[in-house]
């Protein structure tokens, strides 16, 4: 039996929703430190009491947005990779994606990238975790080009963790740039970079 949403859980799960999105709006403007509780509640147009009952505070507000974003785009870039089954086009593809979703989502991409790490101490086990989750995914697909000989054995996970840093770098300029370039345009630099330095011939 398919179980559905009363109305109540329906308008809950739209305000918990509709908080976080304003969340994003506030934080991504005004920086995780100078936001206020209130600031949200005005962005969703509630109280700070209706914002309470959905989370305790400011912190929770936060932790839910970026695992809410993080999730948004790491299912995208693995949908990307999807697309492809050679191993080669996979790997190129991971890094290709990686640099389209963040160019795409710029706020989620400044939120996860920029605002996340500077939010202070208590988030940094957080943002290594969300790090670890895209350096898994790259690992993952030069494990299988290893695997299919399209390139020679080599410690993936730390290759993985390099290419995020640099893919780091990178978008965090771009995401704090205030007048930014296509950050399309970074990508056959880095590509060439990247894929050269595990022994891929670049075209």
């Amino acid at each position: 039996m398919i179980e559905t949403e009363s109305r109540a859980q329906v308008r809950t799960r739209e305000r918990h929703e509709r908080i976080l999105d304003a969340a994003l709006d506030v934080i991504v403007s005004r920086g995780y430190q100078a936001t206020a509780v209130s600031d949200i509640a005005t962005a969703a147009d509630t109280s700070k009491g209706g914002v309470y009952f959905h989370f305790p505070g400011k912190d929770a507000i936060f932790l839910a947005l970026i695992d809410r974003s993080a999730r948004l785009l790491r299912e995208r870039v693995i949908a990307r990779i999807g697309a492809e089954t050679d191993p080669t086009r996979r790997l190129d593809a991971a890094l290709g994606a990686l640099v389209d979703v963040f160019g795409t989502h710029r706020r989620l991409t400044r939120l996860f990238l920029v605002e996340t790490p500077g939010a202070g101490p208590r988030f940094y086990t957080k943002t290594l975790e969300l790090h670890g989750d895209f350096i898994e995914i790259i690992a993952a697909e030069l494990d299988a080009a290893v695997a299919a000989g399209t390139i020679a054995p080599h410690d993936t996970r730390l290759i993985a963790q390099a290419w995020f840093g640099a893919i780091n770098e990178v978008v965090s300029q771009w995401a704090v740039d205030t007048s930014p370039h296509p950050l399309g345009e970074s990508l056959p630099g880095l590509r060439g970079l990247l894929l050269r330095g595990v022994g891929m011939a670049v075209s």
